[in-house]
């Protein structure tokens, strides 16, 4: 990477952190530490952000999922069929509700059945293997590849080991705004900065091309 472009890039990459950078557990209420019940409220978190609705829709979802308490695997396998698909409605989560409601409660059911209600223990499994990491996660009912991504991408924030994980949909993001489109070259970039908030808002730009010409245009701006 030359010079100019270097420093293009990290005009891109400065405007897009103060533009949006900012995960998707946050946002959901989330506050992340490596500790089971937030653990799990972003792996539930991950499970509605992959399906083929807006992100809008199931971070609004999860919210109501944990204001009605559903906040631990316990917490979510004893509430009723009919009580998550009322919380899922009440996010505006409709179009996939009643399945939806039937994973969560499996899932929920798995989590505690394999690792006693704590998802450090699928850390522990893992023992640093980020693909055998992902491959654990897929045992939960709902989560297959791009939910296990997302909840990598966001648990780097307390699990270092996963190194900088941005994944497909971080990678469109990044072609879209001019940058890298190599995971090592956005590790790079990601040094000194937050590697989670990075990774999600390379994800809000490939999602939203509004917001990927908004961060451009105030890139420019910088120079």
């Amino acid at each position: 990477m030359t010079g100019t472009a270097s420093a293009s890039a990290r005009r891109i990459t400065d405007a897009l952190l103060e533009e949006c950078g900012r995960t998707y557990a946050a946002e959901a209420g989330i506050r992340l530490r490596d500790t089971p019940q937030p653990l799990y409220q972003l792996l539930v978190l991950s499970h509605l952000l992959s399906a083929r609705i807006r992100a809008s829709v199931a971070v609004a979802a999860a919210r109501a999922l944990f204001a009605h308490g559903m906040r631990t695997p316990r917490r979510m396998a004893d509430a009723t069929w009919q009580q998550r698909v009322d919380a899922l409605g009440e996010g505006g989560y409709r179009r996939y509700d009643e399945r939806t409601s039937t994973q969560l409660g499996e899932g929920a059911g798995l989590v505690l059945d394999v690792w006693k209600g704590d998802l450090r223990r699928l850390r522990a499994e893992a023992d640093g293997d980020t693909e055998a990491l992902r491959a654990g996660l897929r045992r939960v009912q709902g989560i297959g590849p791009a939910g296990a991504d997302i909840f990598v991408r966001e648990v780097q924030a307390v699990w270092p080991e996963t190194g900088f994980w941005v994944g497909a949909k971080g990678l469109q993001g990044a072609e879209r705004l001019g940058l890298p489109t190599s995971t090592g070259r956005l590790a790079d970039m990601a040094r000194d900065r937050d590697r989670a908030a990075f990774a999600a808002a390379l994800v809000r730009a490939a999602l939203d091309r509004e917001t990927a010409e908004t961060v451009r245009e105030a890139a420019l701006a910088r120079s």
